[in-house]
């Protein structure tokens, strides 16, 4: 008598990436067309991310020519096509693939691009920055303060609860503030120290008077107009380190609020 055998025939799935993803993988670099096998029940956010590509940096999902969201689980063999975030990203309007937009834009970097946060907080943006923040705190916080997410660690940026975020593409923190303030369509001019370095938060004007006390005599001397923060009661003014940072962001191509 012969032996019946059942063949369980696997079906595949082509994913078509676009190239910008290939800086998250050699394997997107080389081939960018893709067979997956669906060999169980996953949603094509899972399906990409499988591959290094964190949900954060996907713009548009098309099954079949059809858009899709993260939810959309493939069950037959078929194409889907993967397209990058189109600068400017307007973080403040609704897509299939982010249906709650921000009201407004504001950021939290982790370690791996502390200088970029501090740079981002000189020019007068709202971004949250702690060297101890693990990623889960990032994460939570992100959610609850609805922040964008800096980061050049694509794990972080896998992570469900963070809806925007950005893998930092340039190295050298002057590029990666470009970088950021283009690819978000953030326009200038912008309000330089108008923000505490430390603490992230609003200066508020403070009259000499007041903290005349606190001076150094050639400070004292040569300046009038002070800021201070609310929180670490920090003391700010125009010094010569503010031409510097000044130059230095013009350099990098910043418009500075005069």
């Amino acid at each position: 008598m012969g032996l019946n055998r059942i063949v369980k025939i696997m079906t595949e799935l082509t994913i078509l990436f676009s190239p910008e993803f290939s800086v998250f993988s050699r394997k997107l670099g080389r081939e960018r067309k893709i067979s997956f096998a669906l060999d169980r029940r996953a949603s094509i956010k899972d399906i990409i991310e499988s591959f290094g590509v964190p949900h954060t940096e996907v713009g548009r999902i098309e099954a079949a020519g059809r858009p899709v969201d993260f939810e959309f689980i493939p069950l037959d063999s078929g194409r889907i096509s993967i397209f990058p975030i189109s600068a400017p990203f307007n973080v403040t309007r609704p897509s299939l693939l982010r249906p709650r937009p921000l009201k407004r834009v504001k950021f939290i970097a982790d370690v791996n691009v502390g200088k970029l946060a501090v740079l981002l907080r000189i020019v007068g943006l709202d971004t949250a920055y702690n060297p101890g923040f693990s990623d889960a705190d990032i994460a939570e916080k992100a959610e609850a303060e609805d922040r964008i997410v800096l980061s050049k660690d694509t794990g972080l940026l896998k992570r469900r609860q963070i809806t925007f975020g950005r893998h930092v593409r340039a190295i050298h923190p002057d590029d990666q503030l470009r970088e950021v303030v283009d690819f978000f369509g953030i326009r200038g001019p912008f309000n330089l120290f108008s923000r505490c370095l430390r603490c992230n938060v609003e200066l508020v004007r403070v009259d000499k008077k007041a903290i005349d006390h606190r001076l150094e005599p050639k400070t004292r001397k040569y300046f009038n107009r002070f800021k201070m923060c609310r929180v670490c009661d920090r003391i700010y003014w125009q010094g010569s380190h503010h031409e510097h940072m000044v130059e230095r962001l013009r350099r990098a191509g910043i418009h500075i609020r005069d």
